[in-house]
């Protein structure tokens, strides 16, 4: 038993040394997920935090709208011989009156302010999207950084061996001079380039940080890849889709309710709230005795509603009849353009992968073959690797492009997509 409680002891103290880290959000030794660095920054992110105050403050707008008329106690001392004598008074009323609204306007009240609630949550949805996207395609570019500084130092080991190989044929006494210094030059470039995307890395993973509310050159690393292989898109189910799910098509469904409902509360100010009081009535040398009192208004103005509150709900139901077919007329519009953006970028890397990439490879070794038996020269060496590099820069702007148009599309339509790996 006593060894079972030193192993517990042992537990929970190493679970306190643990849990500060993984609550601040610092994640696993070999790098952040794409679904971490979202979490991260969604507790963090300011703007989503005051979010979901606001929807926290609307929801308790909707108590508020439910609440009752509070009842009040009513005294009145008359015929009092002096100031402040109320013993002496010939005449005193005490009593309780309490305000009783028609039934249901209690009720729609509280429903108008759900209404509104909705709204509010629409928004925090649509602030969310936003924070979700910009967190991709931060995390993305960290991605897109690497891969292209992977390919700098790859060239630059290109370039080195160039160099290594035309210093050999200078001493052998099959090249001149001038290749030897040209292929120094070249090493020197691309020892410049490896350093230029090692700072690309650096301020991508800055960007990074600065969503996920940490210090801008905080050590950060990733894991996970740019999306690669072709998500499958069917563009007449992702309108759909995107008609029921985005956050302005509910923000505007929740709107033409609370209008609508806005306007039945106005109709029920033609129907009186009733005001009951009982009290106590005492009147000097007379025998105590109780009065009860039940007022209401006359809606004798009763063109006002229609003119006022009625007409501005009617006008506002209208409006917002119109940015709806705006809107789904939009929306249709954006997801069109996203699936044939992702769908141009996925045959864009399938055109590296099958063809550029290996064309570029090829050539470049029979042109490193043939500078090595003397039959091309230190240029088309030259030329040969800097077309390597550009096509593997290249297919990492693909691979990002692939990715951020998935991302857009996953956006435009309201939320993830299957298919598509957010680990």
């Amino acid at each position: 038993m006593a060894k079972w409680k030193r192993l517990g002891a042992a537990a929970a103290a190493a679970f306190l040394m643990i849990a500060p880290s993984a609550l601040a959000g610092d994640g696993p030794a070999d790098g952040l997920t794409l679904r971490q660095c979202i979490d991260i920054s969604l507790a963090r992110n300011p703007l989503w935090l005051s979010a979901e105050e606001d929807y926290r403050a609307s929801l308790a707008r909707v108590r508020q709208a439910r609440e009752a008329p509070q009842p009040s106690l009513d005294y009145d001392s008359d015929l009092q011989p002096r100031l402040f004598d109320f013993g002496g008074s010939g005449e005193a009323y005490f009593g309780v009156s309490q305000t009783l609204e028609f039934p249901g306007r209690r009720s729609l009240r509280g429903k108008i302010a759900a209404s509104e609630s909705r709204e509010v949550l629409a928004d925090k949805d649509l602030l969310r999207l936003d924070v979700v996207f910009r967190v991709k395609e931060a995390f993305y570019a960290v991605l897109r950084a690497g891969e292209r500084r992977k390919y700098a130092a790859q060239d630059l080991g290109l370039a080195r061996d160039f160099l290594a190989k035309a210093e050999a044929k200078f001493e052998a006494g099959d090249a001149a001079k001038l290749e030897v210094v040209r292929a120094g030059v070249e090493a020197s470039k691309a020892a410049t380039a490896l350093k230029l995307a090692e700072n690309d890395v650096l301020l991508a993973k800055a960007r990074l940080n600065y969503l996920l509310g940490r210090a801008k050159f905080e050590p950060l690393e990733v894991q996970g890849g740019l999306v690669r292989a072709p998500v499958p898109i069917d563009r007449e189910a992702l309108v759909e889709r995107a008609l029921r799910s985005r956050p302005e098509v509910a923000r505007i469904r929740a709107g033409l309710e609370k209008e609508s409902r806005r306007k039945s509360d106005a109709a029920l100010s033609y129907l009186p709230d009733f005001a009951l009081s009982l009290s106590r009535h005492r009147l000097a040398g007379e025998a105590t005795t109780w009065d009860f009192r039940l007022s209401f208004p006359v809606p004798l103005f009763f063109w006002q509603p229609a003119r006022g509150r009625i007409a501005e709900a009617r006008a506002n139901i209208r409006s917002l009849e119109r940015r709806s077919k705006d809107l789904a007329n939009r929306i249709g519009l954006e997801v069109g353009e996203a699936c044939f953006n992702a769908r141009t970028a996925a045959e864009r890397i399938v055109l590296f992968e099958k063809e550029i990439l290996a064309q570029a490879e090829d050539v470049y070794e029979l042109v490193l073959f043939s500078f090595q038996e003397g039959e091309a020269s230190g240029i088309e060496l030259i030329e040969a690797r800097r077309s390597l590099l550009e096509a593997r820069r290249a297919y990492a702007d693909a691979l990002y492009d692939h990715s951020l148009t998935i991302a857009v599309l996953e956006r435009s339509v309201g939320g993830p997509l299957e298919g598509v790996p957010h680990e």
